[in-house]
């Protein structure tokens, strides 16, 4: 049983690398959230009951883990707000109308839900999720894939809950525009830009 679950291990650890390194964004601490997750499973193999896959489990234990490591290194995390390319954003001359709502509506999406099924629309959800600026990318994965509560994340990245919302406003819109551009609105789906 070890051996096996060290092999399946293994296997998962691009993927949790992956997962932890696009929250943290620093090598050493995702590969060492990776490596405190492998060994809470393996240190606990009877945890896992088999009523999810092997992989949800491992990605439950690692979000705490990724957790752990941003306390442990809350120091030399970056702190948000300092990026000068985030003073100035572009989407803040998109055009309103007058009770302060988008004028353009978004672009026709097709059909989500075959979307959705299909591998290459991650692939571009990823490299479109990659590109946002390290705030807004920090506080989207906190919220959406960690899934903490506001309260948390305030507290993680030292913002205030009106700035943590505009955070995650505009990383939404950053992600809607980079979709549209890289998915929705070509056939072929190309590199994020």
């Amino acid at each position: 049983m070890t051996t096996d679950l060290h092999n399946q291990l293994q296997a998962h650890r691009p993927m949790l690398l992956k997962f932890a390194l696009r929250q943290l964004r620093n090598t050493a601490w995702a590969e060492d959230a990776v490596s405190e997750t492998q060994l809470a499973a393996l240190a606990k193999p009877t945890a896992f009951e088999g009523r999810s896959q092997l992989r949800t489990w491992l990605v439950g234990i690692l979000k705490f883990k990724v957790l752990d490591q941003m306390r442990l290194n809350a120091r030399e995390a970056c702190h948000v707000g300092t990026d000068p390319d985030e003073l100035a954003d572009p989407i803040d001359d998109l055009p309103l109308d007058s009770r302060g709502h988008f004028s353009q509506l978004p672009a026709d999406w097709g059909n989500p839900e075959r979307d959705l099924s299909q591998r290459q629309f991650f692939e571009v959800l990823e490299l479109c999720t990659d590109k946002l600026p390290a705030a807004q990318g920090r506080a989207f994965m906190m919220r959406e894939w960690l899934e903490l509560s506001v309260e948390e994340i305030c507290k993680e990245l030292g913002v205030t809950s009106t700035n943590l919302y505009v955070l995650l406003h505009r990383a939404r819109l950053r992600l809607r525009e980079c979709m549209e551009l890289n998915w929705f609105g070509q056939q072929q789906p190309a590199r994020a830009r």
